[in-house]
């Protein structure tokens, strides 16, 4: 549900881009649209609203999703008042960017990374193993920023809006799997493990 809820703004993002030139009457006004700075309008209200149902419905709101909430805020409206889309279309490279930065940094500073503070409550796992899946995270970051910089310079707009769309699911599964497979062992060996163990626990 949290992981469909997050979704919804990139899809109406998509979906208003589509109706480029089209008229719409709201409560007796009414507004022709134009393409992406009217989808980056809707991208910014959505996603302000997103934050206080995901807080209604989950109780918490991530620190992860506030940040990404504060850069679509900082680089739609950039767009809208600038009349410039390129800010919204660098928005993706600079968020994953800077994960990047901070995946990279957090392997150095404290004792845990912080792919392990994340999820750690959630699984145990060998040190060296939370420090390999969270390169992965990195390495994942830094292509999925350039990519979206290839896509904006290299292509179309519409191209880009689509991209933005299916890449954000798409690389989102991508990352799960990859990290699904890189932990899979030791799940199934600590598994395993219990499962010794209880047969000899009196």
């Amino acid at each position: 549900m949290k992981q469909l809820i997050e979704f919804i703004p990139i899809v109406l993002f998509f979906v208003v881009y589509q109706m480029d030139g089209k008229t719409v009457d709201i409560a007796g006004l009414s507004h022709t649209l134009d393409g992406i700075f009217s989808a980056t309008a809707v991208l910014v209200v959505a996603t302000l609203i997103q934050l206080p149902l995901l807080r209604v419905l989950t109780g918490q709101i991530e620190k992860r999703l506030l940040w990404t909430s504060a850069a679509v805020v900082i680089f739609g409206m950039a767009t809208l008042l600038l009349r410039n889309e390129l800010f919204i279309q660098w928005k993706p490279s600079v968020l994953n960017w800077a994960m990047a930065i901070a995946f990279t940094a957090s392997q150095y500073i404290g004792d845990r990374n912080l792919l392990e503070r994340l999820m750690g409550s959630q699984l145990e796992l060998p040190r060296a193993l939370w420090r390999r899946v969270c390169w992965a995270w990195v390495a994942h970051f830094s292509a999925v920023g350039t990519l979206n910089l290839v896509v904006a310079y290299q292509f179309s707009e519409a191209t880009w809006v689509a991209y933005k769309l299916y890449s954000s699911i798409g690389f989102t599964l991508f990352i799960m799997v990859i990290t699904i497979i890189m932990i899979g062992p030791s799940l199934k060996h600590a598994a395993k493990q219990d499962s010794v163990d209880s047969e000899f626990r009196p």
